[in-house]
């Protein structure tokens, strides 16, 4: 019997690469705010659970940026029809009251996805920002963002770097 594209999927494609992440993680956040000059490092705790039949993962983090406690949802998936990666991101300092949507392609160990973001108080203009996964192996993840001012190269802002418990 034929399968459909997500059963295909959830079987061995991008949304079986999602799943297999599932599982409670812990490691350190990196976040720079100018190139080259790391602004804190701190410990994180993660989980990512299946949602929706395994059609999305959830990636939730809590962490701090100095002292001060943060926490953050990703709501991450894979648009069959459109062959891209796709999140919705929320936090509780970088986003504010905002909701970031990204889409973006796979990568040979993960995706890279680039959305914006932006504030009127600073100009119209949005500002990119692109974030990677990488999956270094089953029990070694790492979540990398960055930066892009308009006109300007993209800096590296984030690094979260998991070990699965």
């Amino acid at each position: 019997m034929a399968k459909n594209k997500f059963e295909q999927s959830i079987i061995d494609g991008a949304h079986h690469r999602l799943n297999n992440l599932v599982g409670k993680w812990t490691g350190t956040i990196k976040t720079w705010f100018e190139p080259d000059v790391l602004a804190d490092e701190s410990p994180s705790e993660a989980e990512i659970s299946a949602i929706l039949e395994g059609r999305f993962i959830s990636y939730d983090y809590v962490s701090s940026l100095n002292g001060k406690p943060l926490s953050g949802k990703m709501i991450i998936g894979f648009d069959i029809p459109y062959q891209k990666f796709t999140f919705a991101w929320i936090d509780s300092f970088h986003m504010g009251t905002q909701i970031m949507q990204a889409t973006g392609d796979a990568t040979a160990n993960g995706f890279s996805i680039t959305g914006s973001w932006g504030n009127p108080e600073y100009g119209d203009q949005l500002f990119g920002w692109r974030t990677e996964l990488e999956i270094i192996d089953k029990n070694h993840i790492i979540f990398s963002a960055y930066n892009i001012m308009p006109g300007e190269e993209e800096t590296k802002a984030i690094e979260a770097d998991y070990q699965r418990l």
